[in-house]
């Protein structure tokens, strides 16, 4: 007899909750230090903050990251809000800053997470912008090729990225903190800062020459259209100073999704591109022949990885100053936690020999 659909669903309930109720979790690894749960927005985010915490390694206290613990599985930045009154010293939050970090007290959400004991927050817009930092992009090309010759500066190409997105960084900036977002919508800040195409010769001056017209074109239309906005515009610019924006770092402070996805990774896939086809090149000049020529063309191309796995695993950006003020936020709570640790442990008893020759 055929089943109705209420029939279907209903047995298909049944056996998911009896399959719950037969799962037995794994027992735990009790390494005789405190656990301290750090519940981060969602499963991407559980390898960058693991790897922050790596860092941070030491005998009284153990990191375990995880999306929150919850029937609903809820994830997300404002999941980890509503779990602020909750945080304490066993129980930390780690979110990406977004623009709450900039905005300061300027915003209820904004001051809510500043002000939080228990929760870290990137400073950098996201967790992608601590991958895209420059000085370890060269790396990341290193490691998808395998090939380490140096054709192409990033530092230099992203301070010139970021010069000439810069007006247009502080329009959107200045749209999304006055809650007037479809003055510039993250759509068209996107569309006006990508990489429509790269063309690396010259470092990729040709490439950054037609970046400056598309902004300038943008930034004109928008001075147009909302003269009002223009002089607090450029009043914010001073005002996120204070808070570490230059002209040639906002590129940190930026989208972190139009970042990678829009700029770094068709940099990256440019720069990669012609660096193998620099090792095919070598390969195939060689006094290799038939068979021999072959197999090392199949090996070299077996060494290859995929420039965004790569990228998702860099770790290269302890050198950027704002990972420096998260490190240094997390060396504060952790002196304090192992501080109360060792003033809680007895003190050990100092025994003496009595034997008298």
């Amino acid at each position: 007899m055929k089943q109705s659909r209420a029939e279907k669903v209903k047995l298909a309930f049944q056996s998911r909750e009896q399959r719950a109720q037969c799962y037995i979790p794994p027992c735990e690894v009790d390494d005789g230090r405190e656990k301290v749960n750090v519940y981060v927005e969602g499963y991407e985010d559980v390898a960058f903050w693991r790897s922050i915490f790596d860092h941070f390694d030491n005998p009284y206290l153990r990191f375990e990251i995880s999306v929150p613990n919850r029937e609903d599985l809820p994830k997300g930045k404002k999941v980890l809000m509503s779990m602020i009154p909750h945080s304490n010293e066993e129980l930390l939050l780690c979110v990406d800053s977004d623009f709450d970090y900039l905005f300061g007290d300027t915003t209820e959400q904004s001051k809510e997470i500043n002000d939080a004991e228990f929760m870290f927050h990137t400073y950098t817009y996201a967790t992608e912008n601590y991958l895209c930092y420059a000085p370890s992009l060269r790396n990341v090309c290193v490691k998808a090729t395998k090939n380490d010759t140096r054709i192409f500066d990033f530092v230099r190409f992203m301070e010139a990225y970021s010069n000439i997105i810069y007006p247009l960084f502080l329009w959107y900036v200045h749209s999304a903190r006055h809650s007037t977002e479809s003055v510039f919508t993250l759509a068209e800040f996107r569309a006006a800062v990508r990489l429509g195409y790269v063309d690396i010769r010259h470092n990729g001056e040709g490439t950054l020459a037609w970046l400056q017209r598309n902004v300038e074109r943008r930034r004109l239309a928008l001075e147009r259209d909302n003269p009002t906005m223009c002089e607090a515009v450029e009043a914010l610019g001073t005002q996120l100073n204070k808070r570490g924006v230059e002209r040639d770092n906002c590129y940190l402070f930026m989208h972190g999704h139009t970042l990678m996805d829009n700029v770094t990774m068709p940099l990256l896939s440019a720069v990669c591109d012609k660096l193998r086809q620099l090792s095919v090149a070598k390969i195939n000049g060689s006094k290799v022949e038939g068979v021999a020529l072959k197999n090392e063309l199949q090996n070299y191309t077996n060494t290859l990885r995929s420039i965004r796995d790569v990228l998702l695993d860099n770790e290269n950006y302890t050198s950027c100053p704002l990972y420096k003020r998260l490190r240094d936020d997390i060396q504060e709570y952790l002196d304090v936690m192992i501080g109360r640790i060792k003033a809680e442990q007895p003190a050990e008893v100092m025994l003496r020999c009595n034997f008298e020759p």
